[in-house]
């Protein structure tokens, strides 16, 4: 035979359940707290400071980067004030911008004008993590959405 539902028996129902809540969350808020040290760079200020030399450097290289999709994958326009930039070393990543999962990296070639990948991509929009590295070692960084909007 069940014994009647009282208000103390859902009294105590209501503890445990958000008791066990509460456990849950310290657990979790703990272990977080334990396992991140909340730095990311011993010195911000040596951080800025390398940071802005690294941009100051890529600024003065004047390129300008645009990609997008083609039939046959991506094409990467990489120009300077004189025209194609074609002596660069091209490293890639190819991704969502929410998962790491469907990340490819592109092997781009020169093509005399442009710079192509052959990939072939499921549709949405993608990002190209982009870094051209210049023959004097001076890296270029740009994040370039890539998408066919459907």
């Amino acid at each position: 035979m069940s014994r009647p539902l009282t208000g103390r028996r859902v009294l105590g129902l209501f503890a445990l359940g958000f008791g066990a809540i509460l456990v849950a969350n310290a657990t979790l808020a703990v272990n977080a707290v334990r396992s991140f040290p909340g730095l990311e760079t011993r010195n911000s200020y040596v951080a800025s400071q390398r940071f802005e030399r690294e941009r100051a450097a890529q600024e003065a290289l004047g390129w300008t980067a645009t990609a997008a999709l083609d039939a046959d994958g991506v094409v990467l326009d990489l120009r300077d004030a004189r025209g194609p930039v074609g002596d660069a070393r091209i490293e890639a990543t190819l991704g969502r911008a929410t998962s790491v999962a469907d990340d490819v990296a592109p092997r781009f070639r020169f093509d005399g004008t442009l710079w192509r990948a052959p990939v072939v991509l499921a549709p949405g929009n993608w990002d190209l993590r982009l870094v051209a590295v210049a023959p004097d070692g001076t890296r270029f960084r740009r994040r370039l959405k890539l998408g066919d909007g459907r």
